[in-house]
């Protein structure tokens, strides 16, 4: 009787940390977001508070080597070309450490950048000092954060959409959804979703 207790405590402990998700960790929505200065790839220092014109801004922690960001990455230039005009720019943050995988180096962002001609920072986290502040965990993990009389708040957290695979499939855009949402005025209906993607590489 004991043991099977125990067990019955044992596999509670461990599906409750499987759906937390480490939800304790890092920012959550309603939360306020500390700034930051990052190198940028053309070699200057970029932060938020540089963008004195910006509601908000949608921040992407991504890379170059992961198929889920790569997948991504038109859809990424997709957003900021949307939605930077009207305040909400992308910001691109690789979080990955290069020594543990040297297709994430700062070179390589360069280069990836000009490939795909981003039209937005890709900053690099140097020391790996940004994303556990956030509490992100994949590659690509979104972040949508508003401009308030107290700071920069964060409204959204989670995957970019319903459907990495195929964009032609997409039901649901979660960051558009929230971004409208903050421009309308209107509360964000789902403001919290799981990142798929792969992990962070450290």
């Amino acid at each position: 009787m004991k043991i099977h207790s125990t067990l019955i405590a044992v596999i509670s402990v461990l599906a409750l940390s499987a759906f937390t998700n480490d939800l304790d960790k890092g920012y959550q929505v309603g939360d306020h977001a500390e700034d930051f200065s990052l190198m940028n790839i053309d070699g200057k220092m970029v932060s938020l508070s540089d963008f004195e014109a910006a509601k908000g801004f949608i921040i992407t922690f991504t890379c170059n080597t992961c198929p889920y960001a790569v997948a991504y990455e038109d859809r990424i230039i997709a957003l900021d070309q949307k939605y930077k005009g009207k305040g909400y720019p992308v910001i691109a943050i690789n979080p990955n450490n290069p020594k543990a995988k040297p297709g994430d180096s700062f070179e390589a962002m360069k280069t990836r950048a000009a490939e795909k001609g981003f039209t937005f920072p890709y900053l690099f986290d140097d020391g790996q000092k940004v994303y556990p502040r956030f509490g992100a965990t994949r590659t690509p993990h979104m972040y949508i954060l508003q401009k308030t009389e107290d700071g920069l708040q964060v409204k959204y957290i989670g995957a970019i959409d319903d459907n990495y695979g195929d964009a032609d499939a997409v039901e649901t855009r979660y960051v558009e959804d929230a971004v409208d949402a903050l421009l309308d005025g209107r509360p964000i209906e789902v403001a919290n979703t799981k990142a798929i993607g792969c992990s962070i590489k450290v």
